[in-house]
């Protein structure tokens, strides 16, 4: 099987480098628009291909949810002979289980979508729930950008210097794990936020596990969406006597509502996020940009030779 990488809307500079990477062109994909908002993905040239929808799911979320099914299904019916859906960021994740009575599983929800389309399966960097792989029905691949990241830390905002003092720190119980993971990388010890969620967009955050005083902090996160957990964070290890040299570190800045807002209130002298969702030539922070198409074009290689991906995927 030849393979073939496929672009949607969503971040195509992002599935352009990945099939850069591979010594490959895009596949021919047009994502038409009728008046009323409907879309209709026409693609070419996949007759029993190996193919590599490239689509993250981000803001707006539902619109890029569906063109990536109809994209799934034009593959399909193009006579694609497998279809993996590449999914650098996967909106609905954070929908895994129910709070109360009456409420969806959105990912549950979306992964079923996915597989009816004619998905063979999913690539997912860095998901917010680490049960994506029990939940779908098809096959998951969850790699991890957190090498990436932390070596662009040592190589840039953080330094060997200021590395060898600081402190990682998740900014809740959720992100010990990740935490973890990062100070084993640099060689930190980790410290923990407590908070409290009181709604989508305001957090309270009580108390702080660890010593940051006169230390430079990193708080790390799978996602940053409005900021209001990074903004509470940085606020509690202030308090605690950090060093004012805070760095945030996420894969996938959503930075919605009033997220910059919140970043440049709370004084973090850098955020480093991933391409998985596509950022902005100027932003109005300080953003940096790590690349993960190296990281996808890696674990599309391999799979396309059916080798393992074992030293790419996600911590569980």
């Amino acid at each position: 099987m030849t393979l073939q990488i496929v672009a949607g809307s969503a971040n195509p500079a992002l599935a352009g480098s990945v099939a850069g990477k591979l010594g490959r062109e895009l596949a021919s994909a047009v994502v038409e628009r009728f008046p009323d908002g409907e879309l209709r993905p026409v693609v070419d040239g996949l007759q029993g291909a190996d193919v590599y929808l490239v689509q993250p799911t981000g803001p707006p979320v539902n619109e890029h949810v569906m063109e990536l099914l109809l994209l799934v299904d034009a593959c399909r019916r193009a006579g694609a002979a497998r279809i993996t859906t590449v999914l650098p960021y996967f909106g609905y994740a954070r929908q895994d289980r129910r709070g109360r009575a009456g409420q969806a599983i959105g990912v549950r929800v979306v992964a079923e979508a996915l597989a009816s389309a004619g998905t063979w399966r999913l690539i997912v960097v860095d998901p917010h729930t680490v049960a994506l792989e029990a939940i779908c029905a098809v096959g998951v691949e969850m790699v991890t950008a957190v090498p990436l990241l932390a070596r662009e830390l040592g190589a840039g905002p953080l330094g060997a210097r200021e590395q060898d003092r600081a402190v990682v720190v998740a900014p809740d119980l959720g992100a010990v794990k990740l935490a973890e993971h990062y100070g084993a990388l640099l060689s930190c010890p980790v410290a923990v936020v407590r908070k409290t969620r009181l709604s989508g967009t305001r957090v309270v955050a009580e108390e702080l596990v660890g010593d940051v005083r006169d230390r430079p902090v990193v708080i790390v996160d799978d996602m940053i969406s409005t900021g209001g957990t990074i903004e509470a964070a940085a606020q509690v290890v202030a308090g605690h006597g950090a060093a004012p040299e805070i760095v945030v570190v996420a894969t996938h800045g959503l930075f919605v509502e009033a997220a910059v807002e919140r970043v440049n209130r709370a004084g973090i002298r850098r955020v480093l996020v991933t391409d998985t969702l596509a950022q902005p030539a100027a932003p109005a922070m300080p953003l940096g940009v790590c690349s993960v198409a190296p990281l996808l074009a890696d674990a599309i290689g391999r799979l396309h030779r059916d080798e393992p991906l074992d030293d790419l995927l996600a911590r569980a």
